[in-house]
């Protein structure tokens, strides 16, 4: 099915690898779409979702990818577990593993904690997102999404606003992005720029306009706002005047461009209400995308080689 046994990230993932899970998306999209909306390709596989994060989209989203193909789904939540007793994630794993679990989804808040898991079962181990790290499977889909819009992803150009310091959606899509030869700028605030930008392969502006008028797509970023007691934003005001995805902006540009968001969405900061609900963007396709990828993922990590599609 795949090289790989586990998506921890997209950096040294293999771009076969990548390209398989992102065409084969597209088959799990047509069954959504379809009466029936379901494939049963994983019926008697045991998949636990462990997320020490809150999630909205990409909990359900796995969840409801888990229940189309017919595998039986458990979600862990830290809250209600040994966790607050004081146990370890090592032993919060290896209990869990003992149960005869075929695979694992996990959200966690320090970066390498997906990776650590790995060491500590033999089921595939997904990463929904570790701390600043990653989060590959939200680039997938948004790769999806692109293919989907523009039949082609290499030669792209592709603007990314935002926090990038702090988001693990951006490595990830860089990571994706230059995967499939797509053209990269990225923009924010020096204070939401990474020290080793230039290092990811990027290019770098702190003008938004300049990147809206050059960019095919543009990928607005949530800023955290949970950080700007650290000093990196003066207000939520300037922060939306200098790089927000403003309905001006995006009213005057030359060109449609296609706008994308991960969400969750901070209207009225990183990007307006008009804009977010336009026929320029592609959100809500994003979140459909989702599902059908996840689908995608599970299925080559977890699937029977002798069932095909």
């Amino acid at each position: 099915m795949l090289k790989s046994k586990h998506l921890i990230g997209l950096e040294n993932f293999p771009t076969s690898d990548l390209n398989k899970i992102i065409d084969t998306s597209f088959k799990f999209k047509e069954i959504l779409e379809s009466p029936e909306r379901k494939a049963i390709l994983l019926k008697g596989k045991t998949i636990v979702n462990m997320f020490f994060e809150d999630s909205t989209r990409t909990k359900i989203s796995f969840t409801l990818a888990e229940k189309r193909l017919g595998a039986d789904s458990i979600n862990f939540s830290s809250s209600t577990s040994s966790v607050k007793k004081g146990e370890t994630l090592k032993d919060t794993i290896q209990n869990i593993d003992a149960m005869k679990i075929d695979g694992a989804v996990i959200r966690h808040g320090h970066p390498g904690s997906a990776l650590k898991l790995t060491e500590y079962i033999d089921g595939s181990v997904i990463n929904a997102g570790d701390g600043s790290h990653e989060h590959p499977t939200q680039a997938i889909l948004d790769m999806v999404t692109l293919k989907e819009k523009f039949g082609k992803i290499k030669n792209l150009k592709v603007g990314i606003i935002g926090d990038i310091l702090n988001s693990r959606v951006a490595r990830s899509d860089i990571f994706a992005l230059q995967k499939l030869g797509a053209e990269i700028v990225v923009c924010g605030p020096s204070t939401l720029l990474p020290s080793n930008a230039k290092q990811l392969g990027v290019n770098i502006t702190h003008n938004i306009d300049e990147v809206l008028n050059w960019c095919d797509v543009v990928i607005g970023l949530r800023i955290q706002l949970e950080r700007m007691h650290l000093g990196r934003i003066p207000s939520k005001r300037e922060y939306h005047s200098e790089f927000g995805l403003t309905y001006e902006r995006v009213s005057k540009l030359k060109k449609d461009i296609v706008i994308m968001h991960p969400g969750p969405m901070n209207r009225g900061v990183e990007i307006d209400s008009k804009v977010a609900d336009s026929d320029n963007a592609v959100i809500l396709d994003q979140v459909l995308n989702g599902v059908a990828s996840r689908m995608s993922i599970l299925y080559l990590l977890l699937g029977d080689k002798s069932e095909k599609l």
